[in-house]
């Protein structure tokens, strides 16, 4: 029998299972109440439109056009609609300037491959999106925490990366809302990363996957926007390269993202493109942009009123249940909350109990930190249940939090 271990190239070995991707199988269990996936409602998904949408390419002129071969840059009218959504936002850019990519998660794995060689350095949160980690695995980095609040000199990144054989090669990050944690970087933390950035003369990666979903406090510029207002509006000198997708808005299952950066960065995102999969679905591209163009901003209206009910009705039963000693995040958007558990408790065991005996689910917050630490951290997502399933799930988890600290105590 052939060897594949002998076969298999080296950074195989940094590829891992997903936790999530595998909880996510436990969805389909009847008796599990899980807070598990990061995913949207499907309740809540445009699907009428969609409906349309592709009642509407397939009976005319253009279907022959959506199912040929397309460019790899991606379907033109979303590519423009894009644009003019971004210029919203503060970011002034053309339809050259975005790139449409087979979900977020292939850009960051195509950034990936374009900044990484084996030893170099990615400054990442800790903890930070475990796709991200997934996806810069396989190019074989190191890894190394940084730091939002500005305590750590750019000099100190170098030095730490010359320790492990490489450069500092970008900056990663979620500002809005972030998966796991739920928290958001302030306007101030932004401009001390574009600094940062400056002196260390890389690129920042900004995963903009949450941005639509806030649902209290005041919205903050994208580090990109912050970026342009600070050069002119410039962006071919920016160095923030823009992440974002219609996965938590319109629909996961379609596969669309996008990357908005300088046409230098786009032109070789492109070759990329046509090396792995030629271009995303152009059926799907036309689809998202007639849904986009005729009710995003309705659609985002209703996400944002069902997810921030959840989200109160989370951080409510919280109070109510979790025991002293344990702590969480109260995020103005997004779908997660961050749990910290007293040190010395093991988010990865406290899961295992939890199936077995409480029949809840959720991430245990390891898997998040490029380091293996955050053992007593888990994270809790109310995308995809409603309040009294939500009082029920974490009433439940309370009282396996709570006995566990008593038992660690006797």
């Amino acid at each position: 029998m052939l060897n594949w271990d002998h076969i298999f190239a080296t950074r195989s070995s940094r590829m891992k299972a997903s936790e999530i991707r595998e909880l996510l199988k436990l969805l389909d269990r009847p008796d599990i109440i899980s807070f598990a996936g990061g995913i949207p409602d499907p309740a809540l998904f445009p699907d009428q439109d969609f409906k349309a949408a592709y009642a509407e390419i397939f009976s005319g002129p253009a279907v022959n056009a959506a199912l040929q071969y397309s460019v790899s840059e991606g379907y033109g009218p979303l590519r423009s609609w894009l644009a003019g959504e971004m210029a919203k936002l503060g970011v002034a850019c053309a339809a050259e300037n975005v790139f449409i990519v087979s979900g977020s998660q292939q850009g960051l794995d195509y950034l990936g491959k374009l900044f990484l060689s084996p030893n170099d350095t990615a400054l990442v949160t800790w903890p930070t999106y475990l796709g991200a980690l997934q996806a810069f695995n396989a190019y074989e980095p190191a890894y190394d925490k940084l730091s939002v609040t500005g305590n750590r000199t750019p000099e100190s990144y170098r030095l730490a990366a010359a320790a492990n054989g490489g450069k500092v090669k970008f900056a990663y990050l979620s500002v809005d809302f972030a998966n796991p944690t739920g928290e958001t970087i302030d306007r101030e933390g932004r401009e001390k990363l574009i600094a940062l950035a400056e002196d260390l003369d890389i690129p920042i990666i900004e995963d903009a996957a949450y941005q639509s979903l806030r649902y209290d406090g005041e919205a903050i510029p994208p580090i990109l926007a912050l970026e342009l207002a600070a050069n002119g509006g410039d962006i071919e000198a920016a160095r923030t390269i823009y992440c974002g997708s219609f996965s938590k808005t319109l629909a996961p299952g379609l596969r669309v993202g996008y990357i908005v950066a300088s046409s230098r960065v786009i032109r070789k995102l492109v070759l990329m493109k046509q090396a792995a999969d030629l271009h995303s679905s152009t059926i799907n591209q036309m689809a998202i942009a007639h849904v986009a163009e005729r009710g995003f901003d309705a659609q985002v209206d209703k996400i944002r009123k069902a997810y921030s009910h959840r989200r109160d009705s989370m951080l409510a039963a919280l109070g109510r249940h979790m025991p002293e000693g344990t702590r969480w995040t109260k995020p103005e958007g997004g779908m997660f909350v961050w749990v910290t558990l007293p040190e010395g408790m093991d988010g990865t065991a406290l899961l295992a109990k939890s199936i077995e005996t409480e029949k809840v689910a959720f991430v245990p917050g390891r898997a998040f930190h490029a380091d293996g630490s955050g053992a007593n951290t888990l994270r809790l997502s109310f995308s995809c249940a409603d309040a009294p399933t939500i009082e029920e799930g974490i009433s439940r988890l309370g009282r396996l939090v709570r006995s566990e600290m008593t038992a660690a105590a006797a």
